[in-house]
């Protein structure tokens, strides 16, 4: 009997240390992972031929955001997702940044890492860049990162890591901010085993923000056999190289949750996948029944695919409706870490945890600025007495409501080659001059029936709205390409050169 209540005892001691260990850090892990080009029709929840086992699950435990919003290309939603602010208040508001072009998110705001330093957080970021890298300044480990692995600029060969770009071509893989040699380590692979080794290695007692910027499924399409073993019934062969990619993928993001188990840190972990705009169609993405696709300012390009999971979430298995964007992860994950907002530049993102953890009605956020690019050709004619000019290639969300101005990109319906009995939906015929369109995108998600002509109410203001967004504008900054930027003169390699 005594002995029975002193094993007793020494369990409950056992436990009660257990507990104290453990509650040295009651702030959560967070891993935010980011796919590149990754289609709304190609996740398999979405009833994609693509099997995304692993995404699946984890979306199923958590909160599906499904009228969330990111941007049509890469470095806008990077460069948002980082600082919480609108392309228009950062300069960047047309195209992405070239591998030789000397522009960066600007340095006078503090970016996410940084906020989350400030916090007590161990910051590391494993995958792409592409937010600016011409000068050291702007390289990752030098805005909060602990450490960087990774690429900067916007795509390259998943085996060698070469990239090519007009006649400049070199190396793009760096350790920190030293260059690296991976050659022939499949980039998936390559990302997911040091993001494993930053787990691994983590004190568990100090909160780890990892920040997870696959290069899949971006174009060139290359996988390892083994992947395309289950697709060989697709004959399109893109789509069925580009379904192999993300089975890649998916694999690596199970493997990669199993190390945060096996760590201890799985149940005080918050996991946020995005994908950082709509599939590239010309590669074997997919966004179908959305209209238009990467790049274009219809839903195709930018409602984006995107979920949360983790123990302490307190609704699960739940579809969030919520208008959220990407802007919000900022303020979001600063809120949550326990940091405020000291020190940063006025912030497009708003604080959606309570209606992401508690599905509260009051959401936030009631509106979405998707951009206006003063750079891109006017379209049309101007409306007389609008507020703004419509000639512009803008959109913008409010409430229900959508409106895009000037050209939008190609605004065709497309399924996926497997679906033979509805060939390519081209847009309707339109005047090539037609520059307006409204859309009630809550009754009307995929964009058939543009009712500019009937609320003409609603379009006015909603271009005043845009008017006022664009006196908050700062000048757009595309500087031309510098020669300087050649890895031919740095060592190889792509990188600072200013």
């Amino acid at each position: 009997m005594q002995r029975t209540k002193l094993m007793l005892c020494v369990l409950l001691v056992i436990f009660i240390i257990t507990n104290l260990v453990q509650s040295k850090n009651t702030k959560p892990h967070i891993l935010f992972i980011l796919a590149d080009d990754f289609g709304y029709n190609d996740i398999g929840y979405h009833g994609s031929e693509i099997k995304t086992p692993n995404l699946d699950k984890l979306a199923g435990e958590g909160i599906k955001l499904e009228n969330y919003y990111v941007q049509p290309i890469c470095t806008p939603t990077r460069s948002q997702l980082l600082s919480g602010r609108y392309q228009i208040h950062t300069g960047l508001q047309h195209g992405i940044i070239w591998p030789s072009q000397p522009n960066g998110l600007p340095l006078d705001s503090p970016i996410l890492p940084q906020k989350l330093k400030e916090s007590g957080y161990s910051t590391h970021a494993v995958g792409k860049w592409h937010v600016g890298f011409y000068k050291k300044e702007y390289l990752p480990t030098s805005r909060g990162f602990d450490s960087y692995f990774g690429y900067l600029t916007g795509s390259e060969d998943y085996y060698t890591h070469h990239r090519c770009y007009d006649s400049m071509c070199g190396t793009d893989l760096r350790e920190n901010a030293i260059p690296a040699n991976y050659s022939g380590v499949y980039s998936t692979y390559l990302f997911a085993e040091k993001s494993a080794d930053i787990v691994k290695n983590h004190n568990a007692d100090q909160p780890l923000f990892l920040y997870l910027p696959f290069q899949s499924v971006h174009a060139p399409l290359q996988v390892p056999e083994k992947y395309l073993q289950p697709y060989m019934h697709i004959k399109d062969q893109k789509r069925r190289m580009y379904a192999g990619m993300v089975s890649a993928m998916d694999e690596a993001i199970g493997n990669l949750t199993e190390v945060f188990k096996q760590k201890g840190i799985w149940n005080n972990t918050l996991l946020v996948f995005s994908t950082d705009n709509g599939g590239q169609i010309h590669e074997g993405g997919n966004n179908y029944p959305l209209r238009g696709w990467k790049a274009s300012l219809w839903e195709g390009g930018m409602h984006g695919v995107g979920f949360v999971h983790g123990q302490m979430l307190k609704r699960k298995g739940v579809v969030s409706k919520a208008l959220m964007h990407v802007t919000d992860w900022y303020p979001t994950l600063v809120s949550l870490a326990g940091g405020d907002l000291n020190g940063t530049k006025p912030l497009d993102g708003v604080d959606q945890w309570k209606t992401i953890n508690e599905g509260t009605l009051s959401n936030p956020r009631k509106a979405i600025l998707h951009n206006i690019d003063p750079l891109f050709k006017p379209l049309g004619h101007k409306l007389p007495k609008s507020p703004f000019d419509n000639r512009v290639r803008a959109a913008i969300r409010m409430g229900d409501w959508k409106l895009i101005t000037g050209s939008p990109g190609n605004g065709s319906w497309v399924p996926p080659p497997s679906v033979k009995s509805q060939p390519d939906i081209e847009a309707q015929f339109e005047p090539p001059e037609k520059n307006i369109w409204l859309f009630n995108i809550t009754a009307d998600p995929y964009e058939h029936k543009d009712v500019s002509h009937i609320r003409t109410d609603v379009v006015m203001q909603m271009l005043d709205l845009l008017a006022q967004y664009n006196k908050t504008a700062v000048p757009c900054r595309y500087p031309k390409m510098d020669d300087k930027a050649n890895p031919k003169y740095l060592g190889g390699y792509w990188g600072p050169w200013l």
